[in-house]
């Protein structure tokens, strides 16, 4: 069966929480899909940004944003957790792309360690 997607899942600890924001955050989308040759789309943020009295102080492992970046061959998510100082990523694309590439920038910009690194050929049998 012909491979059909390409997906990189990296889960990155000790990361630095200054870099958790709506700037630096489609900053580290424009560079990644720049290094990897992907077509931005529609960026999408989820966070407390404008709703701080909403915020579940009680629950702190749910604080944080998730992001998502359209490209033309399908997405990169993004979820960051303040309180664990993780970054959890994943680039979905029917193009081929460079997965070292992805993993090192993506450690790099955030300072990161990472904990899980899983690279995926989508319908390939």
């Amino acid at each position: 069966m012909k491979t059909f997607g390409y997906e990189l899942i990296l889960d990155l600890s000790n990361c630095s929480v200054e870099k958790f924001n709506r700037t630096d955050l489609t900053k580290f989308f424009v560079e990644i899909c720049e290094l990897i040759d992907m077509k931005r789309e529609d960026l999408h943020f989820w966070d407390y940004e404008g709703y701080e009295d909403e915020i579940p102080y009680d629950q702190p492992h749910l604080v944080g944003t998730t992001a998502v970046q359209f490209i033309s061959t399908s997405n990169i998510t993004i979820h960051t957790l303040e309180i664990l100082k993780a970054v959890y990523v994943n680039i979905f694309s029917c193009k081929e792309f460079n997965k070292d590439v992805a993993e090192n920038f993506t450690c790099n910009f955030f300072k990161g360690d990472i904990d899980n690194s899983h690279f995926i050929e989508r319908g390939k049998k």
